[in-house]
């Protein structure tokens, strides 16, 4: 939104807003003319490096569920350096994965509340694009983090990890376990989920490989990243290949509840699960014998990541083109990748050996 046409649009914005509202967007200082105090660069679409980091902006984050604890983890590393940048935070968002379509409506929000910047994890990247060019032209900064929509329908992707890596190291980590021999089965999130589409892309890649020649791929399930949906498909899957040696499940909730299912069946220790996990969600099922080693990175760093490379982009150190590189504070220096990827580094596998060095 521009100076012009926001200053025209305050007395009508005061009749249908709360006056604090109507007072953030109407002030004497409009957020172009905050953007403009970064100098020409900013302006006219270069990054500058060298730009001080602004102070005072509002950074939205919005997960693809608030009440889920991977999120929950992840907005909470991303509110803490916020915190520490002198900006703030606020998280809104559905109470379900499965409601794609309320994201939109999320978005709109912080639109029309106009915040300096967006972190979304996208859950249908297709219906958000509208919303989401919608606040780039309202002078919105969007970071994606987690789950990615389509390149030009944001400024950056923050990616947990190379999606090649999450995607091949899942299938490596379960054929070690098998023995290179078997049928198995991914248990993933919503059919629509980029991220999870994109690491299983890479799964398949993975098992043409000669070497996996004896393992065959029977099905992909999909749980929507619900506990009770993900625990019944874990036992659809097991009821209809009962020659079945192993999931993998590249979802925390989806993991979590397979690893549920198989600690109190006769399946435990018989079927091999890895995948995506928390340790305080996995340490018992992995403490029990029901999974050897499984893999994820630091949600609370992604959320530190997405959140800091927001704040660069509000203040003009980085646009999001490809061989841009700008420092996050103490995660260090990062270059933005093709399709304004910037990738926060290699999964963690977590056993027996290590996972009490963990807690999140």
């Amino acid at each position: 939104m521009r100076k012009s046409s926001l200053r025209r649009g305050c007395a009508a914005l005061a009749a249908v807003t709360s006056l604090a509202l109507a007072v953030t967007a109407c002030g004497g200082t409009t957020k172009e003319d905050v953007k403009n105090e970064g100098g020409q660069a900013a302006a006219a679409g270069k990054a500058d490096p060298n730009a001080e980091l602004k102070k005072g902006l509002t950074v939205g984050f919005l997960p693809k569920q608030v009440n889920n604890p991977y999120f929950t983890t992840a907005d909470k590393g991303g509110e803490k350096a916020l915190k520490e940048l002198g900006s703030g935070y606020k998280e809104v968002g559905p109470s379900s994965a499965t409601d794609t379509s309320s994201q939109v409506s999320y978005v709109n929000t912080l639109t029309q509340q106009q915040v300096d910047a967006m972190a979304v994890s996208a859950q249908d990247p297709g219906a958000l694009c509208t919303a989401l060019k919608q606040a780039m032209s309202n002078d919105i900064e969007v970071v994606t983090y987690d789950s990615d929509t389509k390149p030009d329908c944001r400024n950056a992707f923050v990616s947990q990890a190379s999606a090649e890596d999450l995607g091949r190291t899942e299938v490596q980590l379960l054929a070690e376990q098998i023995g290179y021999k078997g049928e198995i089965a991914i248990l993933s999130a919503a059919q629509t989920a980029t991220n999870q589409n994109t690491w299983i892309e890479f799964m398949k890649d993975e098992l043409e490989d000669p070497k996996y020649k004896d393992m065959k791929l029977v099905e992909i399930a999909y749980g929507n990243d619900d506990a009770q949906q993900s625990f019944q498909q874990t036992q659809g899957l097991l009821q209809e290949y009962p020659n079945l040696k192993g999931i993998i499940s590249p979802t925390t909730v989806g993991i979590k509840a397979a690893a549920q299912y198989l600690s109190g069946s006769k399946y435990k220790g018989k079927v091999k699960l890895t995948g995506l996990g928390t340790p305080n969600d996995m340490r018992k099922y992995v403490k029990n014998g029901t999974v050897e080693a499984f893999e994820l990175w630091d949600p609370a760093k992604l959320g530190e990541l997405a959140a800091r490379t927001a704040v660069a982009l509000a203040s003009g150190q980085i646009t999001g083109k490809e061989g841009e590189t700008f420092t996050a504070g103490p995660m260090g220096e990062f270059t933005i990748g093709e399709d304004g990827v910037i990738s926060l580094g290699k999964p963690t596998v977590f056993d027996a050996e290590n996972i009490d060095d963990f807690a999140f």
